[in-house]
């Protein structure tokens, strides 16, 4: 099985006539994902073709649905114009959406994540600034590599984009059920605690890697969860234990001041709750792969 993604999720991309939209619904379709059209209201009533693919362009993300059955929309739109691209795809109460737009004001995130939580919570919102999520071999709605992993048992949620990668590649020979990137933003739509939920409650789900780094508590969050939910093996690995005090790291959300945020905490939190840690992705891998041997 899969979370969130499978062979039967019909997808939109809402900047689909864009440069990064065009290449990367190429790469969904190549790596089999259903993509049943885009919106661009400009562009409404026309065709892009797209791998052989005639993919018709819709006014708003009600009109897509409603004329493809969507139910996920992987977001590929400027950052000034993000917020209103979210908002319109939770007024259309569409199950899923995934936001690969990174530089989103924190402002702006902060809103339309309120937004769908009044309207109900029923649009679940990956990202924003993350690489999205992939079924291997059922579907791929984002912009992480199909051809790098083969499917498996082991979930995968990370904040970094590279890492999932890096991660997904170490484990190919075992394989991944759903890839989950969550980003690395301050506000995120899902979180490490939503997807080790999701994975907990899979059958298919054997074991979970969880990819950290340092800045805020959303690891020591997890690990408090994983103590009291979870009963699936999990290993983790935390990025930045080389960062220096202060220091702003690549992601919005890596800012360490003191001790707090730090990877050595991350790493004593969870290992506090049973969970393996690496110090490095390969490290990390090999541990799963100790793990995964006695599951």
């Amino acid at each position: 099985m899969s979370i969130l993604l499978d062979e039967n999720s019909k997808i939109i991309v809402q900047g689909l006539t864009g440069s990064e939209g065009t290449k990367h619904a190429g790469r969904m379709l190549q790596s089999g994902s259903q993509i049943v059209g885009g919106v661009n209201p400009r562009k409404a009533g026309t065709q892009v073709e797209i791998e052989g693919r005639s993919l018709p362009i819709f006014g708003s993300v009600t009109e897509a649905i409603n004329g493809t059955g969507a139910n996920v929309s992987v977001v590929f739109v400027p950052p000034a114009f993000a917020k209103s691209a979210v908002i319109e795809a939770i007024d259309a109460e569409i199950p899923l959406v995934v936001v690969i737009t990174e530089g989103i004001p924190v402002k702006d995130s902060a809103e339309f994540w309120a937004y769908a939580k009044q309207k109900g919570g029923a649009t679940r919102i990956i990202g924003p600034n993350c690489p999205g999520i992939i079924s291997p071999g059922k579907s791929n709605a984002g912009i992480i590599p199909a051809t790098i992993t083969e499917a498996g048992p082991i979930g995968l949620v990370s904040k970094s984009g590279t890492l999932t990668y890096q991660m997904m590649f170490e484990l190919r020979d075992i394989g991944i059920s759903t890839a989950v990137g969550i980003g690395g933003d301050p506000i995120i739509g899902t979180t490490h605690i939503d997807a080790l939920a999701a994975f907990e409650a899979d059958p298919e789900t054997k074991a979970i890697v969880m990819i950290g780094e340092i800045g805020g508590d959303a690891e020591e969050r997890a690990a408090d969860f994983i103590k009291a939910n979870v009963t699936k093996p999990v290993v983790a690995y935390v990025a930045g234990f080389t960062a220096p005090e202060g220091k702003t790291m690549g992601h919005a959300g890596a800012i360490v001041s003191g001790s707090s945020g730090t990877a050595q905490a991350k790493k004593e939190a969870l290992e506090a709750a049973g969970v393996k840690v690496g110090k490095t992705p390969s490290e990390t891998a090999a541990l799963m792969r100790e793990v995964f041997a006695s599951v």
